[in-house]
């Protein structure tokens, strides 16, 4: 695949922006990672909408807007050291992966990591380490954490990941108890605790334990 055309393109980074992703380094890392590498099959045509699309194990790629505002949010600085929980496609760790020191993303579906895999050695990641695991427990021998990603809603932000976390660090994590109604919520560590700030409405898979049955 070679890429968007220039007019798919704009209308992809004009449709970031007119969701409220502003941050220009945000918008050039997501400029520079081709959403059309990590869809595959019936739906590769539609990578360059800004929608949610399926992938394997009955996992979802994040439409690229929420993608950007959950980056945007978690204020990477080139010297950061991130983990990403839920691998899924890989975009998101991709795109963490051009603006961050080192990124880290874990996933319990090993097909999952494996495709991601692939598609980080063809862009030549070489910051970025994928493994197949149990994210909600975190990485506590890589830790602790500039920031962290959550891609699955958990009902309340985990307490290891909270742990993994350093002071000054954020976390960006959806958190919710149903399919239907669940919050983005930001998640500041200071040395007297945390602050949580809500950002927007969002509706993701659950956040499980335990390693998957892929499929």
């Amino acid at each position: 695949m070679n890429g968007p055309n220039p007019e798919t393109q704009m209308q992809f980074l004009f449709a970031l922006r007119s969701k409220g992703v502003t941050d220009e380094s945000v918008l050039l890392a997501m400029e520079n990672i081709d959403r059309g590498l990590f869809v595959r099959g019936l739906f590769s045509e539609r990578a360059y909408e800004d929608v949610p699309l399926p992938i394997s194990c009955g996992q979802t790629i994040s439409q690229p807007s929420i993608v950007g505002v959950m980056t945007q949010a978690l204020q990477i600085s080139p010297r950061d050291t991130v983990l990403e929980v839920g691998t899924g496609s890989g975009y998101q760790a991709a795109i963490l992966a051009r603006l961050a020191r080192r990124v880290y993303t874990i996933d319990r579906h090993a097909r999952l990591v494996s495709e991601a895999r692939e598609v980080f050695n063809q862009l030549q990641l070489s910051n970025l380490t994928s493994l197949v695991g149990d994210g909600s427990f975190g990485l506590p021998e890589q830790g602790p954490f500039d920031r962290i990603v959550v891609t699955a809603a958990a009902e309340d932000p985990p307490g290891p990941l909270l742990t993994q976390l350093k002071v000054g660090g954020i976390m960006v994590v959806p958190v919710g108890q149903s399919d239907h109604v669940q919050t983005l919520i930001r998640v500041h560590k200071t040395a007297n605790g945390f602050e949580y700030d809500e950002l927007s409405p969002v509706r993701f898979v659950p956040l499980l334990e335990g390693l998957g049955k892929d499929t």
